[in-house]
């Protein structure tokens, strides 16, 4: 069988799903009842990983379901972490065993159900530096096990860990300065791309019926007579047009803006809510030569060194943030600081000249209290589970921040139960826990034919392997896509690694509307070259022009405004503190 066949149907079926311009001007049309519809039974304020998790999970329960998101679609936090999907192994330490465990389950539940094609179990060595370490060190990392296969039923789901001397952690990992180690352990995690991920939860919940609007901003909510959140007052960022939308219940899950949203409702009480910049850089795949990804513990957390098809992803950091939460920047001194500690473990110092790509973003993280002015009935609305946090702050309104990107699902499940109560939580269950996301169902068959389908295309197994783990068992429509547009199928100038129809899938699926939504979260350049993807943007935009009705002035503008924003956050990743960096920054990156 082709990997074609039945374009039309696999074309269909992709189509319900999509993120387009028209299907923006509609969602906002209908969330406003200037179609006739209902009312909203939920309405999401925020579209990270948080928020498409709501949104995904109210429309599994069959509500009626808006989401808007004041940028694109991932376009805060959600698209600068570590990209792992992992249990916490740090966490054991702290002896947080069921946070641990919760996360592993979804770890699980990621690599097997929800999202295969995204999700990749991916191997670390975790260096001994003394013969003592090893046995404390294998507890933990048994545990570890013991919870994945615990929270999988038996199942497991990636292999266990693999204890190793000097000479096995150096074969495996040649960039390790033997003299450094005494051997390492090596354990599994899994790696994803969190945009895309984000991408995919918001395209499942529309092909469940939920109305989604990105570059939709909440500028105030609406109140019945007694007080009550009824909905929010929207402003279309693309076109300055405003829109009432109402809604039984809002939920706010816009992370590290949580406390300026909530103010819109209410002048005392809700969630207490810090920001702390996690920065990482990006060195070319040959940079370190290695098999397997790098745990390193630090004086003040962990340090990961995370392969990817064609780089390395270092990093985090861990620094309070009180600059604007749309301008997260690195400082030369945040730089060094990743590269100071992932040189204490390598062989080849890595050095400025190795980056290639630096970024930065913001952790939402919870005070241990509400606002000042939250009462006692606020107080006991309060559920706090692990990282996360749900309250009410005022009826109708419901907040939640913390966690992480693995637990996203759970978060989304303790959001929803919230504010529904618990009488219509129990009418209304979660039903998302083996929910496949776009392109997961039927992923593994297809990948199972990839030498096929080289074949047939004349591609490399590598070509094809990068498109199924992008697009799951949505390939075959993209197939159709670049034979009824051969044009397509030519890989980018500059960037060999992607196919012009992989940039036209962004704008005709994705929800794509600019240059930097493309280079920054979808074909992702803008991380894995040293010019940020702005020799490729010339032809991505003449991918992009047609599709979207750009005049040349459209084009030139899109060009314009990328270049500065590369321009400006080269001069900010100069300076020593935040306070200097930011200061060149003129727009929300």
């Amino acid at each position: 069988m082709s990997a074609s066949t039945a374009p039309e149907t696999a074309a269909e079926t992709a189509a319900l799903t999509a993120l387009t311009r028209e299907q923006r001007a509609t969602a906002l049309e209908a969330m406003s009842g200037r179609d006739g519809g209902d009312d909203l039974d939920v309405l999401v304020v925020g579209g990270g990983i948080t928020g498409a998790g709501i949104a995904l999970d109210a429309a599994a329960r069959g509500l009626r379901t808006g989401v808007v998101e004041m940028g694109d679609w991932a376009s805060g936090t959600s698209a600068w972490s570590s990209k792992l999907v992992h249990g916490g192994l740090r966490y054991l330490y702290q002896l947080d065993v069921a946070l641990v465990r919760e996360a592993l389950a979804e770890r699980g539940r990621l690599l097997e159900t929800t999202a295969p094609h995204l999700v990749k179990a991916q191997p670390f060595l975790w260096p001994l530096k003394h013969h003592y370490e090893r046995s404390y060190s294998a507890v933990g990392v048994g545990m570890y096990d013991a919870l994945a296969l615990a929270g999988a039923r038996g199942h497991r789901s990636v292999p266990f860990q693999r204890h190793l001397g000097r000479r096995g952690a150096h074969a495996l990992a040649p960039a390790l300065e033997p003299s450094k180690m005494v051997g390492a352990i090596r354990f599994y995690d899994a790696r994803v791309d969190d945009a895309r991920l984000v991408i995919d939860l918001i395209r499942t919940a529309v092909g469940l019926g939920a109305l989604a609007a990105c570059r939709t901003k909440v500028t105030g909510f609406l109140r019945s007579a007694h007080g009550a959140v009824t909905g929010a007052t929207v402003t279309d960022i693309e076109t300055g047009t405003t829109h009432e939308i109402r809604a039984a219940r809002t939920i706010n899950a816009t992370g590290v803006w949580t406390e300026a949203t909530q103010d819109l409702a209410a002048d005392a009480g809700g969630l207490e809510v810090l920001a702390s910049k996690g920065i990482h850089i990006v060195v070319p795949k040959d940079a370190i030569d290695a098999e397997a990804g790098i745990f390193l513990r630090t004086e003040k957390s962990v340090l990961f060194i995370i392969p990817w098809p064609r780089y390395w992803v270092i990093g985090t950091t861990d620094t309070p943030w009180s600059q604007d939460s749309a301008k997260p920047v690195a400082t030369a001194a945040d730089i060094d600081y990743v590269l100071d500690h992932a040189n204490e473990a390598l062989s080849r110092p890595l050095s400025r000249d190795d980056i290639i790509g630096v970024y930065a973003g913001l952790r939402p993280l919870i005070q241990p209290r509400l606002k000042p002015g939250a009462d006692r009935r606020q107080t006991a609305s309060t559920k706090v589970s692990r990282e996360h946090t749900v309250t009410r702050v005022a009826p109708g309104l419901t907040a939640i921040a913390g966690g992480k990107l693995t637990t996203y699902r759970v978060m989304a499940r303790d959001a929803v139960d919230h504010a529904l109560g618990e009488a219509l939580a129990h009418a209304h269950p979660c039903a998302t826990d083996d929910l496949p996301l776009v392109g997961a169902a039927g992923y593994r068959a297809l990948a199972a034919r990839a030498g096929d389908i080289a074949r047939e295309r004349g591609w490399t197994l590598a070509r094809v392997t990068h498109l199924l783990d992008r697009y799951g068992d949505e390939l075959p429509a993209l197939l159709a896509s670049i034979d009824a547009d051969p044009s397509l199928a030519r890989p980018l100038d500059g960037a060999p690694a992607f196919l012009r129809a992989e940039v036209a899938w962004a704008v005709t699926h994705e929800g794509a509307a600019h240059l930097d939504d493309v280079l920054l979260r979808r074909v992702r350049l803008d991380i894995e070259r040293r010019d940020h993807g702005l020799a490729p943007a010339t032809e991505v935009l003449e991918v992009m022009a047609p599709l979207l009705g750009w005049s040349d002035a459209d084009v030139e503008a899109e060009r314009a405004a990328y270049a500065e924003r590369v321009a400006e956050i080269a001069a900010a990743e100069e300076e020593i503190d935040d306070d200097a960096a930011v200061s060149h920054l003129t727009r929300a990156i």
